[in-house]
């Protein structure tokens, strides 16, 4: 298991990702609590950790912070058309 720390610019779609490995889990946490401190009068930005097996499982998990709404609107309708 690997940590993401995953700050996410609503407006613009930017996005800052830093990795940990699970050794790293207590300065995750850390830095993400000092984080959502240096953001938090900024409503448009979201401060998240989250968990995956790889930055790869995370980006399919969790693919609103990676993706444009074009491309995940485009995704949904490729499912749609594949009958699933």
């Amino acid at each position: 298991m690997r940590y993401f720390l995953v700050v996410y610019n609503r407006i613009t779609g930017a996005v800052d990702v830093k990795d940990f490995t699970a050794s790293q889990r207590e300065q995750a946490l850390e830095e993400r609590f000092a984080r959502e401190l240096e953001e938090r009068h900024q409503p448009e930005m979201e401060v998240v950790l989250l968990g995956a097996e790889s930055r790869a499982a995370l980006e399919r998990t969790h693919a609103r912070y990676f993706h444009s709404v074009e491309e995940l609107a485009h995704n949904v309708e490729e499912l749609a058309a594949s009958g699933l």
